[in-house]
């Protein structure tokens, strides 16, 4: 889309996150207006022209000591529709981390699905496209959505940093549940490529009930090998703690794990302090000020600015975003 000039706003976020994607992107951020009200209701609003513009929003929707993510989210739908009343030619809305993505299924009976439910409010607001990174399930998402979809993934940039710091001894890839084989899988194969040599994989298995984790069967060997557990989130730490357990139970020489969304909530930093797990690799799709003061010496943070910002660059200039989700870094 190249005939509307790009605007590029940042809601409720890291100022310094924000800033990192307008550069990628080639644009400075523009201004808008957040305002809370005494009685707790509030505006946000364009403070330049958007009128036939191609805008992009970008918030990333987590609750944090200032907002929940219900207040993000709220902010930023009032905002995709004021833009859309000010006549802006398209609406995007950047989300990396998406909240309530988690729930995209029934597991119990009359379950909200509200991942769908989501789905539907930026819809009516006027949202013509949606960016998130690392989502759940990239499946449910893109079904729940009707308006366009896009999806980045962290995984070239975790390959990469792998390449450079996991050294030459045997490396296994580990998802601790079954949902997300596929999500290790690409990883393995990835690093595969990048290393040109073999990469083994293994599986946990996993029971949630009412909050609780249980299981610790493990498919595949990570005996002697350096076990790299991939998720795509780590919210309590109590999957990756009980993966990192098996690994080293099951004669791992050692344990690492990776995560795009460090949510860190509750006991995380005491859960995922224990020996077991040697070293945790997150992005800033979260703020990294969210990092427990236990882990700071276990924590490697992934910058994904420069990748948003390239993909926000490419949809406003009708490119491809897909060799971003590539091994190589992008051009």
């Amino acid at each position: 889309m190249t005939d509307g000039g790009l605007r590029l706003f940042a809601l409720s976020a890291d100022r310094t996150f924000g800033e990192a994607v307008a550069a990628a992107a080639g644009v400075q951020l523009a201004p808008c207006e957040e305002r809370i009200f005494e009685d707790g209701e509030h505006k946000t609003r364009p403070l330049v022209s958007v009128r036939g513009m191609d805008v992009y929003v970008l918030d990333s929707l987590y609750g944090d000591a200032v907002h929940s993510a219900n207040d993000k989210l709220c902010r930023l739908l009032f905002f995709i529709g004021a833009v859309r009343d000010a006549g802006a030619a398209r609406v995007t809305a950047v989300t990396p981390y998406l909240c309530y993505s988690r729930k995209d299924r029934r597991t119990k009976p009359r379950d909200p699905v509200t991942t769908r439910y989501i789905a539907a409010l930026f819809e009516a607001v006027g949202a013509d496209v949606i960016v998130t990174m690392d989502v759940h399930n990239p499946a449910a998402y893109q079904n729940a959505f009707r308006l366009r979809t896009e999806h980045l993934e962290v995984r070239p940039l975790l390959v990469r940093y792998l390449q450079e710091h996991a050294g030459d001894e045997g490396l296994t890839i580990v998802s601790p549940d079954a949902g997300g084989a596929k999500r290790a899988t690409s990883v393995r194969e990835s690093l595969a490529r990048a290393l040109g040599r073999d990469v083994g994989l293994a599986f946990l298995e996993k029971r949630r009930s009412e909050g609780q984790v249980s299981g610790d069967a493990v498919v595949g060997s990570v005996e002697g090998t350096t076990a790299i557990i991939v998720d795509d989130l780590i919210s309590s730490g109590t999957t990756i703690a009980r993966a990192a357990q098996a690994c080293r139970a099951r004669g791992a020489a050692r344990v690492w794990a990776a995560a795009t969304h460090a949510l860190f909530t509750a006991a995380a930093g005491d859960t995922l302090g224990e020996p077991a797990l040697e070293r945790l690799i997150v992005s800033n799709t979260v703020v990294r000020g969210r990092i427990p003061e236990s882990l700071a010496t276990k924590v490697a943070v992934l910058d994904v600015a420069p990748l948003t910002g390239e993909a926000v660059r490419r949809m406003h200039a009708g490119g491809s975003i897909v060799e971003l989700l590539s091994d190589a870094p992008p051009d």
